[in-house]
């Protein structure tokens, strides 16, 4: 599936594995492992809702949001990667990588 990136500070941080913007989240191997991996499946899938048969991503459409859907990027953390799909699944615009999943104050 085709990939753009709306942020392209967002880009860097999966591509390269580094940006000053998300700093935080590049000093965690752990997360940093989960991202690619949640990126490369993305680029797989040829319909963004193939990616409900990984469960691990809990890949959800989210309500009242206008087409936005989301994938988990580490089991136990609330940072998902948030995205549109258009063209009916062939294309997938990537937005924001949000850690205020479900309310979350951190």
């Amino acid at each position: 599936m085709k990939i753009v990136f709306e942020d392209t500070d967002l880009e860097e941080l999966i591509t390269t594995g580094r940006n000053s913007k998300y700093k935080k989240y590049t000093r965690n191997a752990k997360f940093m492992k989960a991202l690619a991996t949640a990126y490369n499946y993305m680029r797989l899938v040829d319909v963004a809702s193939d990616l409900r048969a990984i469960s691990f991503l809990h890949y959800e459409q989210l309500a009242g949001t206008k087409g936005l859907s989301s994938v988990r990027v580490v089991n136990g953390m609330v940072e998902r990667i948030l995205f549109r799909e258009i063209d009916g699944g062939i294309s997938i615009t990537v937005l924001s990588l949000d850690d205020t999943h479900y309310g979350n104050k951190k």
